[in-house]
């Protein structure tokens, strides 16, 4: 597939990823913010992640997220020139499906961007639960690490790539449940990006935050990967030069 209809793919997909995901949380005013998202949202962003992998058909490539595109680049599974060509895609996309969102919401009566959180991501007194920064950055830090990992070792060969959709949107939702509860849930700085940039004042000051963990996270799971694979590349290697197996 072409690069251009590659960052095609990011971009709605991250798009539609934001939209349904914060939807169900924003929209449905008859449930409070934290009864939903309990359960709703991570179960939302999770669904909406394997429909887009089903959708891309390629969960070796189709990222939807800039902390595993940089986890790809990092094991050298990414190439370098396509980085930010990405990135910005993602971004772009996030903001799209954000923009979307506001504009539906807008149709509800007494509904205001400046009163909503509007599935923002935050810490401190912005946190579901009012969880401290640490709190926060450890939770995004460790799980953008296991996601990223997962999504790594599940593309790595065509008989685990077979079910890498399923498995990468159960991973994401089984994340959400731990992280919603902190932080409301993010591991995904393009998603945090997105909502951010409609709420602004708080959520843009706390934004650093969402890119910093997800891609130290994700930095941290490149390497490993990288060296795990490279430590199973010199067995093989060993047991070919010695007639054996490994």
């Amino acid at each position: 597939m072409k690069r251009g209809m590659r960052l095609m793919v990011e971009c709605v997909g991250t798009g539609w990823l934001v939209f349904a995901g914060c939807a169900g949380a924003v929209l449905n005013a008859g449930f409070p913010a934290q009864e939903w998202g309990a359960s709703g949202t991570p179960v939302a962003f999770g669904l909406a992640l394997v429909a887009a992998n089903l959708v891309a058909a390629r969960p070796a490539t189709a990222h939807f997220n800039p902390a595993v595109t940089i986890g790809y680049t990092v094991a050298r599974r990414f190439p370098v020139r396509d980085l930010i060509p990405y990135l910005g895609a993602q971004t772009l996309g996030a903001t799209a499906g954000a923009g979307l969102l506001a504009w539906v919401a807008s149709g509800r009566p007494g509904f205001s961007l400046a009163i909503s959180e509007f599935g923002a991501n935050g810490y401190g007194v912005h946190s579901p639960v009012d969880y401290a920064l640490w709190s926060a950055f450890v939770v995004e830090l460790v799980m953008s690490f296991a996601f990223v990992g997962v999504h790594l070792a599940m593309s790595r060969t065509p008989e685990r790539r077979r079910s890498a959709a399923f498995a990468i949107g159960v991973a994401f939702a089984a994340i959400y449940l731990a992280t919603n509860p902190v932080t409301g849930g993010a591991i995904n700085p393009a998603r945090s990006t997105g909502p951010a940039l409609f709420v602004g004042g708080w959520a843009l000051d706390q934004l650093w935050l969402f890119w910093a963990a997800p891609l130290v996270g994700a930095l941290g799971a490149g390497l490993c990967h990288a060296g795990v694979a490279a430590r199973a590349g010199r067995q093989r290697l060993i047991g070919a030069e010695s007639g054996g197996s490994v």
